[in-house]
């Protein structure tokens, strides 16, 4: 069975952060010390599951009231490609109705941009590096 969820454990939040090192710091080369990075703490965390094996995790901070930023979405390579991501944002848009968060902020790598686009985010900012990676800021009212 394929799921993501809320984050509720400590297994939960180790699995999300092994996806997340896999991911953005061995894949992309992001130097940890900015991939785990002091919003941690006060994140809400969700991570994916096929059974009970670990494949997805993201994050979402409210930065300010009703405003919630999208962060470290990720797939791990053999499960992308099957609409994956759609099942981890959803859930994540999903929780931030239940939190009354009326809209989501992002900054999605461009490679990315088409799939966030899909979802109804629309770009607001021109390209720039983040982590020496090109994103564009997004932005959904939900």
């Amino acid at each position: 069975m394929v799921y993501a969820k809320k984050v509720e454990t400590e297994k939960e939040y180790e699995d999300a952060v092994k996806i997340r090192r896999k991911v953005f710091v061995e894949e992309q080369d992001v130097p940890l010390h900015l991939e785990l990075d002091e919003y941690d703490a006060d994140a809400v965390h969700f991570v994916a599951y096929d059974g009970d094996i670990p494949f997805g995790a993201g994050r979402i901070r409210e930065i300010e009231p009703g405003i919630g930023k999208v962060e470290r979405v990720c797939i791990l390579p053999n499960y992308r490609g099957r609409k994956l991501g759609n099942l981890m944002m959803q859930c994540m848009e999903d929780y931030s109705i239940t939190a009354e968060i009326t809209k989501l902020k992002l900054n999605a790598q461009s490679q990315a941009i088409l799939f966030y686009e899909k979802r109804n985010y629309t770009i607001t900012s021109p390209e720039f590096l983040e982590a020496g990676i090109p994103h564009r800021a997004m932005e959904k009212l939900i």
